[in-house]
């Protein structure tokens, strides 16, 4: 396990932990649980409340969490690692690797039905599937629009189906828009596992057991958790519309039942991943500059660099356009702060969990962290503690 010994002493976290501390005890939150680095040296490592509010059981550090979409980040790296080795170019249109997505074909605007298309004016390329510009959907975020009509039908997130079954389902299904026109939250990252299994010629989790987990220490990092004792309970909130409202429900079966605790065949590059602070820390640590890092420093460097067109924002159907924030080739990127940002969080390399994890990069402020909760998104407790975390970190400075 990481050492998760504070190194760096004299910075203020407790306006933050006490904050956290008051959705834990008005029933908003079960459990928290973060780290701060400045630097790479650790300066704030907190628990708060219960793995398990139930059973009364007290969060601690090895206690293992539902990351979801913080998966995200360990594909990315994977993807990227094999760049450095000269595997492809970012430009490489994927149908060079995975045939089943030449020839696209993307809906018509207004579309009523499936065959209202016309033909894609360019390839979908690796670039846009790391930056989720390929075309691509959830079926998630939308309900009943086509595009989600068709993924539900096709079961293109199917746990039972494995990553080349997915891309089978993809296969015949439009595109949203154009390749690299548009932002669209997807299935591009679990392609880019399925991407990584056919250059590599390995299982995706073999792959990143090899190249990332294991060299990384990360040993409680998987599909499958390594200890389910130690898997922490999941909760929802009590109103999806009114996340202040108190109250939490017990809602371990997410995202389906048995996840986590036996093997699927879907090892979603996406959402798959189980983890613990100490090993998302060792990952986080692994990208900052000042000693051994997974990547190459013009990699880490490229990584974060925004890589939408201009003018093109992030954007999910229940909040619209998210001004100033891009995407890059493993998170979001803060090119402009908003109201609820830290002014200091400018550049900023972020992405966070549906149960409440988020990890994120700032080079301005020479700062990064990591956050790790088990509850269904919708209450915005990580903004107000990543500003109190920003605020912490200047004050010191």
């Amino acid at each position: 396990m990481e050492d998760m010994k504070v190194t760096a002493t004299g910075y203020d976290f407790r306006p933050a932990h006490a904050a956290m501390q008051r959705y834990v005890d008005g029933n908003l939150l079960a459990g928290f649980s973060s780290a701060i680095l400045v630097g790479r040296d650790l300066v704030d490592v907190t628990c708060i409340g219960w793995a398990d509010k139930e059973a009364l059981m007290p969060l601690r550090l090895d206690h293992i969490f539902r990351v979801f979409s913080n998966t995200k980040l360990v594909t990315s790296c994977a993807a990227l690692l094999l760049f450095e080795q000269g595997r492809f170019q970012l430009d490489d249109p994927i149908e060079e690797f995975i045939p089943q997505l030449a020839n696209r074909r993307v809906l018509r605007s207004g579309a009523t039905s499936l065959d209202q298309t016309e033909p894609a004016v360019r390839p979908i390329t690796i670039r846009h599937l790391m930056s989720h510009s390929a075309g691509l959907s959830y079926g998630l975020f939308d309900p009943g629009t086509l595009i989600f009509n068709a993924y539900n039908e096709r079961k293109v997130i199917n746990p039972a189906s494995t990553l080349a079954e997915m891309v089978d389902a993809l296969a015949d299904l439009p595109l949203l828009y154009h390749p690299g026109t548009s932002w669209e939250y997807s299935v591009a990252t679990d392609v880019l596992a399925r991407l990584i299994e056919v250059i590599s010629g390995q299982r995706f989790d073999t792959f990143i057991q090899l190249r990332i987990l294991g060299p990384l220490g990360m040993a409680d990092t998987g599909f499958v958790a390594s200890d389910p004792d130690r898997l922490v309970a999941y909760y929802k909130g009590a109103d999806l519309l009114d996340p202040t409202k108190p109250g939490l429900t017990r809602a371990d079966d997410a995202p389906y039942p048995g996840a986590y605790l036996r093997p699927f065949p879907r090892q979603s590059g996406g959402s798959g991943l189980v983890s613990t602070l100490p090993d998302m820390v060792a990952l986080i640590r692994s990208l900052l500059t000042g000693g051994s890092s997974l990547l190459k420093p013009h990699t880490i460097e490229l990584m974060m660099a925004n890589q939408l067109p201009e003018g093109v924002w992030m954007r999910f159907p229940p909040y619209g356009e998210l001004q100033g924030k891009g995407y890059a080739l493993a998170g979001a990127v803060i090119m402009e702060p908003s109201d609820y940002d830290h002014r200091d969080a400018r550049g900023e390399l972020f992405w966070g969990g549906r149960g409440g994890t988020q990890w994120w990069i700032s080079p301005n402020a020479n700062t990064a962290g990591v956050i790790m909760a088990q509850r269904e998104m919708g209450h915005p407790f990580v903004i107000e503690f990543k500003r109190l975390a920003y605020e912490a970190v200047k004050r010191k400075s």
